[in-house]
């Protein structure tokens, strides 16, 4: 028998201040394939007008966010519980990175929780004591500020390393062209740079030539570039020769 598949974590915004800032944690929650948002105590109430537009189409998420009036009653169902914030004094619990802590949530039965604290002050040490663990973001010391949604973004992305979430088509590159062909395409540089003078002095053609060999064949062109490369050469001749010769007219 197949055990069942570890649901999403759900984020849970404790004691938010801005709309604003709820509906960009809402945006960085779809964007991982998040959408389970629950509010604790928002400032402002809920709904919160600020929020939708700053959402950029996540409505799935605002729609469907839950309103509690405690962290405790918004955690109630879930089995484990990942404090956001940095270590606190007197709060001792085992302190993981997002990407431990993803891995811990993927590999744990039942529903699993991320809480954020308010923007200017972060989680109290109360509700950090409610957690199981404290997710902590390797961070410049020098400048530890994170705002709300990058918060989300970093715990969610992470998350969603191991979710099946759609990835860029890959695109198979048209193989690397014979040399043979390159060096076609070098002569014909060449041909037209000599006439257009552009090896000068005549002493440096030789270096010149090699940083101009080098310069083309470290590039991996495949049969379809050096088709264009000719092109591109052929019609800058042809107009530099038909500007040769109205000047002459």
């Amino acid at each position: 028998m197949t055990a069942p598949e570890t649901p999403p974590p759900v984020i849970v915004l404790v004691r938010p201040q801005l709309g604003e800032n709820i509906g960009k944690a809402a945006r960085a929650m779809l964007n991982f394939g998040l959408t389970e948002m629950r509010l604790v105590a928002p400032r402002d109430g809920w709904p919160n007008p600020d929020a939708g537009p700053a959402a950029s189409g996540a409505d799935i998420v605002l729609a469907g966010a839950q309103l509690f009036d405690s962290l405790a009653e918004a955690v109630a169902d879930c089995t484990h519980i990942y404090a956001t914030t940095v270590r606190k004094r007197g709060v001792s619990k085992p302190v993981l990175t997002p990407e431990a802590a993803a891995q811990q949530v993927r590999g744990t039965a039942g529903r699993s929780a991320y809480i954020f604290g308010p923007e200017r002050s972060g989680l109290e040490t109360d509700d950090v004591a409610l957690a199981h663990s404290i997710v902590t973001v390797p961070i410049n010391p020098e400048f530890g500020s994170l705002n709300l949604a990058q918060a989300v973004i970093l715990l969610a992305y992470e998350w969603s390393k191991g979710a099946a979430l759609s990835q860029p088509p890959a695109v198979d590159l048209d193989p690397p062209a014979p040399h043979g062909e390159m060096e076609e395409l070098v002569q014909h540089f060449v041909r037209d740079l000599d006439a257009a003078g552009y090896f000068f002095p005549p002493e440096r053609t030789d270096a010149t030539l090699r940083t101009l060999r080098t310069a083309l064949t470290k590039t991996g062109w495949s049969h379809n570039d050096i088709r264009m490369m000719h092109g591109i050469v052929t019609t800058l001749a042809r107009a530099r020769k038909s500007a040769e010769r109205s000047a002459s007219e």
